[in-house]
């Protein structure tokens, strides 16, 4: 669940490159709008693992 964490946080922060430099105009708002699900998925998942909610019982 920690990868799949870190992978929204990445893609959320990738997002917010191409939407807040101005390097892709046409796909600004799009990238802002990703950033901001992606930002909102990756804090849900690390608030999931500090609860321990979907963990394995070894």
């Amino acid at each position: 669940m920690l990868s799949w964490a870190m992978t929204a946080l990445v893609i959320s922060v990738v997002a917010a490159g191409l939407g807040f430099s101005g390097v892709a105009a046409g796909a600004a708002q799009i990238a802002k709008i990703l950033f901001g699900v992606f930002l909102l998925i990756a804090l849900v998942l690390f608030v999931m693992i500090v609860l321990g909610v979907g963990a394995v019982a070894a």
